[in-house]
């Protein structure tokens, strides 16, 4: 009966041991990589808030999404709002040092115009959540060239006039807890 026993448990142990799996790798940009809840206001060429989300497109908090190329380029980084806002996904440059991102008039693969964002920046932990948690912060400048409120903007077709500058993305990565989904 022993020989039972033991020979059942090393055929245990060696069915266990063979379904460990090896850990998945991560992304070159993983670090800077998340679903975000942002808000957007309007600024001046100081960055000083002329206009929060209410007063502009009442947006509210809408997700964007940061993750790597499909080449996983560590030196890019894909920004795309999933036509929650302005319906934008364009590929940034990245400094994974630095925690931060830009780009000068990148192509919005959504719509072809053209995407300036300056002062992209994570940062781990600044951010507290509607719940009261901590969280990974994320800030970014927004330029679009079909803009027509934009003051660079001023001459394009269907310019109206200029109320701000650029706009301002700031928000939070996703938690999980509903309480943090407003």
């Amino acid at each position: 009966m022993k020989k039972v026993y033991f020979a059942i448990l090393a055929l245990a142990t060696l069915t266990l041991a063979s379904c460990e799996k090896d850990p998945a790798g991560g992304t070159a940009v993983e670090k800077l990589s998340g679903q975000w809840y942002v808000n957007v206001q309007g600024i001046d060429e100081k960055g000083e808030v002329l206009y929060e989300d209410a007063d502009l497109y009442g947006a509210g908090n809408f997700i964007v999404l940061t993750c790597n190329t499909e080449d996983n380029d560590p030196t890019k980084l894909f920004v795309n709002d999933l036509g929650n806002f302005w319906d934008f996904a364009v590929v940034t440059k990245c400094d994974l040092g630095a925690n931060s991102f830009n780009v000068t008039e990148g192509e919005d693969i959504v719509n072809g115009a053209l995407v300036t964002i300056t002062n992209g920046k994570i940062l781990f932990g600044a951010a507290t959540t509607p719940s009261g948690a901590k969280a990974d912060s994320i800030v970014f400048d927004v330029l679009f060239s079909d803009d027509p409120y934009a003051a660079p903007n001023e001459g394009m077709p269907g310019f109206e006039s200029a109320i701000y500058d650029r706009l301002r993305m700031t928000g939070y990565r996703y938690t999980g807890f509903v309480a943090d989904e407003e």
